[in-house]
């Protein structure tokens, strides 16, 4: 239990690393962040479809498609929204919008597959997505007043930013739905080898992205520097970073977890990651986060924890 509990500590302090990236380098557009991290992925991927590419040979071109789809809206959309949500909105709001997606996901399932995983009862979940909009409305208060109080802000791009974080848990709700739909209508495949595909379906996409962004900066006359912009060591080993740590092996982490701790309980800690987000934005910003900021990640804290403890009822 307790092993389990750290290499799920150890996989949200580098899935928090994904929130920061794009503060870090706040210069490149969210679309060099987004391309960059997963073309580090795929080159990371090759190494280790080198190991499995006799089960990589037993996929369709079915299968290859469907691991493109993943790729596209799980991966490259879903980063490409978050990280122009946090340029236009700052860490501490998209960070808490993305920590809904524990509820977010169990609530689409409980539409979309009641009679597969069964329902859960909304009544015991109503208090739990109550404590979440509550959390994200005490952090948004405080992200809003300190807006209004600076005269040079762009309320306009903020909310902007907003609506992009909702785009990313639009995305994140998707993938992981689909994705457990083909694990289930496949269940000879090995979930470590489709998660390899998804890299190498993925390392195609972002070069491609790459490519088309490099073509438009040029078309456009850009003043930005292509291709690794103007902090070009920085800013590939911050690709390699992320795309080593949080891409492979907060997953690997997250999965040594998921072998040692009961299904309900790592759901919870999911909110390790949220919590490493959220220091790493503000250790940025150099200063702790407001009273009512702490509350409210306290209350999407104990929502989320509530909302993935209830139970599916069959019937």
């Amino acid at each position: 239990m307790l092993s389990g509990i750290l290499f799920a500590l150890a996989a949200g302090l580098m899935w928090g690393l994904v929130f920061v990236g794009p503060l870090m380098l706040p210069e490149y557009p969210a679309a060099l962040h987004t391309f960059g991290r997963y073309l580090a992925f795929g080159v990371i991927a090759l190494p280790l479809a080198w190991f499995d590419r006799a089960e990589l040979r037993r996929l369709t071109r079915a299968d290859w498609l469907a691991a493109l789809r993943l790729a596209a809206i799980g991966n490259v959309l879903y980063y490409l929204f978050l990280a122009s949500a946090i340029q236009r909105a700052g860490g501490a709001l998209p960070t808490m919008i993305i920590g809904t997606l524990p509820v977010v996901i169990a609530v689409s399932a409980n539409v979309l597959h009641q009679q597969r995983d069964g329902r859960l009862p909304w009544r015991q979940l109503t208090p739990a997505l109550g404590l979440i909009l509550l959390g994200i409305a005490c952090v948004n208060h405080v992200e809003w007043q300190a807006l209004v109080q600076n005269p040079q802000a762009d309320k306009q791009r903020y909310i902007v930013g907003a609506l992009l974080a909702l785009g990313a848990v639009a995305c994140w709700t998707w993938y992981p739905l689909k994705n457990a739909d083909w694990l289930r209508s496949h269940p000879d495949r090995n979930p470590r080898v489709w998660a390899t595909a998804q890299g190498l379906a993925t390392l195609p996409l972002s070069l491609l992205g790459y490519g088309v962004f490099w073509l438009w900066q040029a078309q456009s006359g850009s003043a930005f520097p292509m291709p690794l912009g103007p902090q070009p060591l920085a800013f590939v080993g911050l690709m390699l970073a992320i795309g080593l740590f949080a891409s492979w092996l907060g997953t690997l982490c997250w999965n040594a977890a998921s072998q040692r701790l009961p299904t309900a309980l790592a759901g919870q800690l999911i909110v390790f990651e949220t919590l490493a987000a959220l220091a790493y934005a503000f250790a940025l910003r150099g200063h702790w986060p407001e009273p009512l900021t702490l509350a409210g990640m306290a209350l999407l804290v104990v929502g989320v924890i509530a909302g993935v403890r209830v139970k599916p009822v069959r019937g």
